[in-house]
């Protein structure tokens, strides 16, 4: 069960080795829908809940069932369809960030670490017993799509030594603490937007989080969408009194933030000049 890049990478990792009786995938990841039609491989493209797959798993039978960047909440009848396991590589070292992109949340929180979870797959979301981990170190300037990265070179290394384990019989699984577990809920494009009254620190990891590619961190000149990509912490002196979010200097463009000046260094389109004294809009409800 595979989607997008990191689920292709994957998958193409295991072309040696291991048998492939299927593939499921959503309509979006065109490469994994080509791969599975080249290689002439079964596979079943959308959402498989309520019984939609049953046809399709029907006269199939498997030892592992992978999860690997998939879209979808499986249930019960795919969760119990391996004769062996059914197992999920989740992108954080659970039981911490349970949910949807755990790397994005683990920058805006200011982690030093992250890393890659094998587990069973159960009822509940990222839940099931731990069978391996990977930790992967945060750099201070890593973004979004730096730390994916280094999980696409992980991910295939993980799931092939999974595999291995079950294959000599030697696979061992660790329930979760659950006093430790941590949840963080689906990310869309709208959430992205600033708020100038959060500490420098925040705003920069916000910043870098969600940079290109990503829909990115934004912000509002008046009725002008900004999109940053960007930021770096600057010594620029400013008075106490003005409001955070203001425009300090249009060349480099620099703004207050409660505890210090912010620098950006990338903005997604360029915005007009003539810019100090204004003030970006700062979203209050984040």
């Amino acid at each position: 069960m595979v989607s997008g890049k990191l689920g292709f990478q994957t998958l193409k990792s295991l072309k040696d080795g291991h048998e492939i009786i299927g593939i499921f995938t959503d309509k979006g990841s065109q490469a994994i829908i080509d791969y599975a039609e080249l290689n002439q491989l079964d596979s079943f493209i959308g959402n498989p809940r309520n019984g939609k797959a049953s046809g399709f798993i029907a006269n199939k039978e498997i030892d592992v069932l992978l999860s690997v960047n998939y879209l979808f909440l499986i249930e019960e009848d795919l969760i119990h369809w391996p004769k062996t396991a059914a197992i999920n590589l989740h992108g954080s070292l659970l039981p911490k960030y349970r949910g949807r992109t755990p790397h994005v949340w683990a920058i805006i929180n200011n982690d030093r670490n992250t890393g890659v979870t094998a587990h069973l797959i159960t009822k509940g979301c990222d839940e099931g017993a731990i069978i391996l981990q990977r930790e992967i170190m945060i750099d201070p300037e890593d973004t979004g799509a730096s730390v994916l990265a280094k999980y696409e070179e992980v991910y295939p290394e993980l799931v092939i030594e999974v595999l291995n384990r079950i294959a000599k019989g030697e696979m061992e699984t660790i329930e979760q603490d659950e006093s430790l577990a941590t949840y963080f809920g689906k990310r869309t494009p709208e959430d992205g937007e600033i708020n100038w009254n959060w500490q420098k620190e925040r705003i920069k990891n916000w910043v870098r989080a969600q940079s290109y590619p990503y829909p990115g961190a934004f912000t509002w000149l008046d009725d002008q969408k900004v999109i940053i990509d960007r930021v770096e912490e600057d010594d620029f002196g400013f008075h106490q009194s003005m409001q955070n979010g203001t425009i300090l200097t249009d060349n480099p463009l620099r703004l207050k933030t409660p505890n210090g000046a912010l620098r950006i260094v990338k903005l997604r389109e360029e915005i007009q000049p003539s810019l100090e004294g204004r003030k970006f809009r700062s979203n209050e409800n984040s």
